[in-house]
């Protein structure tokens, strides 16, 4: 099931931290912010969390 989170920052090395819906932080290293297609992201910005079967954000995606 896909995780919805909003973008809380962007960081200079091309990772980001996001906030999924139900309060939790969780970093997504800059691989996993550029496999979802993004040049830049926002603060604020809505996106999908990606995970693989280890539980690591493998992409962040278009919010669905």
């Amino acid at each position: 099931m896909p995780e919805q989170a909003t973008v809380s920052a962007h960081h200079p090395d091309g990772s980001a931290t996001v906030l999924r819906d139900d309060g939790v932080l969780v970093d997504a290293p800059a691989a996993a912010v550029a496999a979802g297609g993004w040049r830049a992201l926002r603060a604020g910005q809505r996106v999908t969390v990606d995970r693989d079967e280890s539980g690591a954000v493998r992409a962040l995606l278009r919010p669905v």
